[in-house]
């Protein structure tokens, strides 16, 4: 089975005209390839990440960045949060360093364990 660029390659064998026209073509199939593969999964992403982080509220369970497990207690208008880390210890912390992915892990509920 040929890969495309053994197709480009053997497009390319009639003569200087036949290797600059299969450039022409290969150069913007790889950046389509490399923004559809690396750059809009990136930004859907960023994009889930502002949505969780503008959607907290007052009792959520989260976690930080830093492994930092907590509840949150009050939302700041500066942009942070006071996070209740055990009863009556309250820190103070950005709402960016909020983790997504360690927060669904933590909340999300414990599978059913098999009976022995």
């Amino acid at each position: 089975m040929m890969n495309l660029a053994t197709v480009f390659l053997m497009l390319g064998e009639g003569g200087q005209k036949g290797s600059s026209n299969s450039m022409i073509i290969f150069f913007p199939l790889m950046i389509l390839v490399f923004w559809f593969f690396m750059i809009r999964p990136q930004a859907k992403k960023q994009k889930l990440q502002k949505k969780f982080i503008t959607d907290l509220q007052k009792g959520d369970k989260v976690v930080t960045i830093a492994g930092i497990h907590g509840t949150v207690n009050k939302m700041n208008d500066d942009g942070t949060i006071s996070l209740e880390v055990s009863p009556g210890s309250y820190i103070k912390i950005e709402k960016s360093t909020i983790s997504m992915e360690w927060t669904a892990a933590v909340n999300k509920p414990a599978a059913a364990t098999p009976a022995k």
